[in-house]
């Protein structure tokens, strides 16, 4: 990318110490759309550029979320051409809705929301402030007292008594009864930070002034308190309000750096298939509270982010009008992982064959009894170049260089769906049969904008049994299923004409920008 080779970004930055030489310009290491709306944000650092800048600087792009943002300069606007009758009262308030329930429009409300909960008099002072219901917080020169947890014989995971009242402190006004009547989203440890700041307290002297911090954080520091580390889907519900939650606290230039700290709010250790996501958001090793326990730590920058099973929340809990698709948020954040895990992109063949990846289960449950067969069918198409795959036995990073150079997705129902996040935009996901749950990858398909397919004709697919849940009773998801070739290649065929016709998918030149 030219414009990064020009601007450095944050982490290949070096100081300028030619004097003849106008200072170096750090900028964040963003893809270049969402670098204009960066610097449409911070319009200082704007004016920094230099005067051969390859960006378009004259542009008003904006996300979304800011006050003076008009419609058609955000960075994307939904698909509504479903029927609002029976939701809304018109088309504007469709769209009005699905933005506010799962695009931008959720910052702008989160933005709107944030209220001092304690207030600083001074600088060296403490603060916090939240929006509703203690979804999203952040404060300056707070204290977590964490010593009582190398006491305990439990690990920490979902837990809300992990502090006891006094156990975070501030020095600075805070207003208790403001406080504690946010305190309604409490039911579950992942709704709210109620369960953690009910316990704030007010220290009479500035924390790093008081002898009380055995560790001080410099580095901004967000605290997570995820929902999984080995169900992707579940997982990118922790990444997606994490990178959300960037938007939130967007207040500084460096809102988007790389220099941070991330502190799981658990005592198991951590591990996942999917921990290089991370890497998109911090050069540092991630802690969790065993890294921390027993040590009273002071932060001076310190955030709560959103959290992934807040009432109607992002991604899992989040309540999409019917009609709508196409939230720019979660195009945003899919080309932000791509881009930081920098993930290759690679432009259709020249010979227009539609790139087909089969995702095959090797679990107990859910496989396809006859995959070879539907597999055979569509080899015999000279339009579909078709590969089959087994994401557990590659990298993360390797399976989503695959997933994004994808234009059609097939797999039964599963976690491994969640990677239709990082399709490209003109791609089709195939999931072959939905096993009674018909809205969750649906939805998701919705909120990322890509067109979704699954199996129509339920006398078409053949169940081994009834299933048998571990807990009793049938159930779809623990079975496997055979399914009828002709019907499975018709509906390859629908996924392919949806992807040929849609406007982003590329016309007979390769020349493809990176950031598809």
């Amino acid at each position: 990318n030219a414009l990064l080779l020009l601007l450095p970004s944050e982490s290949s930055a070096q100081p300028n110490t030619d004097s003849k030489q106008p200072p170096t310009l750090t900028l964040p290491n963003l893809p270049t759309e969402h670098l204009i709306r960066y610097l449409n944000t911070f319009p200082k650092l704007k004016r920094q550029l230099p005067s051969n800048a390859t960006i378009r600087t004259e542009s008003r792009a904006c996300w979304g979320h800011e006050r003076n943002c008009s419609a058609e300069a955000r960075f994307q606007t939904p698909q509504c051409p479903g029927e609002h009758t029976a939701w809304v009262r018109s088309k504007e308030a469709q769209v009005q809705t699905f933005y506010y329930q799962a695009d931008f429009g959720y910052i702008q409300q989160q933005l709107s929301e944030l209220t001092p909960q304690c207030v600083p008099k001074y600088l060296s002072d403490s603060s916090l402030e939240c929006s509703r219901y203690l979804r999203f917080c952040r404060g300056r020169n707070l204290l977590f007292d964490l010593r009582d947890l190398v006491n305990r014989k439990d690990r920490i995971r979902y837990h809300m008594d992990v502090l006891k009242p006094g156990q975070v402190l501030g020095h600075c006004e805070l207003n208790r009864s403001r406080l504690m009547a946010e305190m309604d989203h409490i039911g579950s440890a992942l709704q709210s930070w109620g369960p953690e700041l009910r316990n704030f307290d007010v220290l009479p002297q500035p924390v790093l002034e008081s002898g009380a911090c055995d560790l001080v954080v410099n580095a901004p520091t967000f605290i997570m308190k995820i929902d999984a580390t080995h169900n992707m889907y579940h997982h990118f519900c922790d990444f997606f309000n994490l990178y959300a939650s960037l938007f939130v606290n967007q207040s500084h230039p460096a809102a988007f750096n790389t220099d941070v700290q991330i502190l799981i709010w658990e005592t198991y250790p951590y591990d996942s298939p999917f921990k290089a996501t991370f890497k998109a958001f911090t050069q540092r090793p991630v802690w969790t509270l065993s890294d921390v326990q027993g040590k009273r730590i002071c932060f001076r920058n310190v955030v709560l982010p959103l959290l992934p099973r807040m009432i109607f929340g992002l991604f899992y809990n989040t309540p999409i009008i019917q009609g709508c698709s196409n939230s720019g948020l979660f195009r945003a954040f899919s080309e932000f992982i791509l881009h930081r895990l920098q993930i290759p992109y690679q432009p259709p063949n020249e010979q227009r064959k539609l790139r087909i990846t089969y995702l095959s289960r090797r679990t107990k449950y859910r496989q396809v009894l006859n995959e070879h067969e539907l597999l055979a069918r569509l080899e015999e198409h000279d339009d579909y170049m078709l590969q089959r795959v087994s994401y557990e036995r590659l990298s993360f990073v390797d399976q989503l260089a695959i997933t994004r150079n994808t234009d059609i997705f097939i797999g039964m129902h599963g976690a491994g769906l969640t990677h239709l996040l990082f399709l490209p935009n003109w791609a089709s996901i195939f999931e072959l049969y939905n096993c009674e749950d018909p809205n969750c990858y649906k939805d998701l398909a919705r909120l990322r904008g890509v067109h979704y397919v699954t199996w129509e004709q339920r006398e078409l697919v053949y169940p081994q049994d009834a299933g048998h849940h571990p807990e009793g009773g049938a159930h779809a998801n623990f079975t496997n299923y055979r399914f009828d070739v002709s019907e499975f290649e018709r509906l390859v065929d629908q996924a392919a004409k949806q992807v040929r016709s849609h406007k982003d998918f590329p016309q007979a030149t390769t020349n493809q920008h990176e950031e598809l």
